[in-house]
């Protein structure tokens, strides 16, 4: 087992998963977890061993997304949303904010989504405005996770100028002017504290821009897609790991009175926790192959992005819904563990990029490889 995830393994056992059903009950935002991340450098797991950080890359943080999810996917959606601001930090950012996440001082989290833009983050409304070396930001974010409680927001908004699509900047979440409207009670991933966030006037440095003005479209689809696709993926996959592993324990061990026969002993249940493994594990083998896809360069590489995040999500609709058909009426309490992995499932087709709109995505690249060969 790599250090880093001898490193997790305790923390998931001792704090993560004790807590679970308690931070989707109470819809408690995971702070004990982050601290103790914190602690052990895993929060730093992408920054750069320059900074302090452990220096490892997108393999190594879907795996430890995949296996928080196991038992809290609230806690790994927190993190995934961590890592996925911390590689634009990490990229385009100043030194002692990336120091500051390397020693686990600090939580950050993408906060993109707006009412305006519907599923197309990559195209904000919300404004920024140049006042000398200041920039005045207004906008008002759908949904954001770790709203409050992270440290800072990786914020998108039109561009001071020129024609560009977008800007991206890191904004101090303690900022006047910034507000959470709304406190999130919904169905699942009750615990990542996601809530719609206002900006009114809120200014920041222009020194706060990541990368240019007006190039925040290339930073989100050349830099953030790849990560963000293969983290939301890898929750949907340790939510369905999570899911079949107490799913299978349950069949295995209650028995009927009668014969005393175990419910695994029917051929039809058996049958329908194959297909769900089966399911599993062709969307972990397609992240598998993303991430090698990306290691390689390989040509395929943008195809494999988009597909990767729709094929889990979807396949952790069906894994789950498998999971709570094959347990029958058990799988309704809350002490088995499956139903609050079903519900916190739900989230990442209808999360943006959703799958349907992935769906379009990928039938126009097929349809524009033939095009071109022609």
């Amino acid at each position: 087992m790599s250090s880093f995830l001898q490193a997790l393994e305790p923390i998931v056992r001792d704090v993560i998963a004790p807590a679970a059903e308690a931070t989707d009950r109470e819809a408690r935002f995971p702070r004990a977890a982050l601290d103790a991340l914190g602690r052990a450098g895993l929060l730093g797991l992408v920054s750069s061993k320059e900074v302090g950080g452990l220096g490892l890359g997108l393999a190594e943080a879907a795996q430890a997304v995949q296996r928080i999810a196991q038992d809290c996917p609230s806690t790994a959606m927190v993190l995934t949303m961590h890592y996925a601001g911390t590689v634009l930090i990490e990229k385009y950012g100043r030194r002692e904010l990336r120091e500051a996440i390397a020693a686990g001082r600090h939580v950050t989290t993408l906060a993109w989504s707006e009412v305006g833009t519907r599923s197309h983050f990559w195209a904000p409304v919300g404004t920024a405005r140049r006042e000398g070396d200041a920039v005045v930001l207004d906008g008002f974010k759908s949904m954001v996770t770790s709203a409050v409680e992270a440290d800072s927001y990786v914020w998108s908004s039109r561009p001071t100028q020129g024609e560009g699509a977008s800007s991206i900047w890191v904004v101090d979440s303690q900022l006047p002017g910034l507000a959470r409207t709304a406190v999130f009670d919904g169905m699942g991933l009750r615990g990542n504290a996601s809530a719609p966030v206002k900006a009114e006037g809120v200014r920041i440095p222009f020194s706060c821009l990541l990368g240019e003005d007006g190039n925040g479209g290339e930073l989100m689809n050349n830099d953030e897609l790849p990560v963000f696709t293969t983290l939301i993926a890898s929750c949907s996959i340790g939510t369905m790991d999570g899911a079949l592993a107490r799913a299978t324990a349950h069949i295995t061990k209650n028995r009927f009175e009668e014969s005393g026969t175990s419910v695994s002993d029917l051929p039809t249940v058996r049958a329908y926790l194959a297909r769900a493994q089966i399911r599993a594990d062709q969307a972990r083998v397609l992240r598998d192959d993303t991430l090698a896809a990306m290691a390689a360069g390989r040509a395929d590489t943008m195809l494999r992005v988009l597909e990767v995040k729709a094929s889990a999500a979807e396949a952790a609709l069906e894994v789950t819904d498998t999971a709570m058909r094959i347990c029958g009426g058990a799988a309704f309490r809350k002490d088995v563990g499956i139903e609050r992995l079903f519900r916190d499932a739900r989230a990442a087709s209808i999360m943006a990029p959703t799958s349907d709109v992935l769906y379009d995505f990928i039938g126009n690249a097929l349809c524009d490889a033939v095009a071109k060969k022609d």
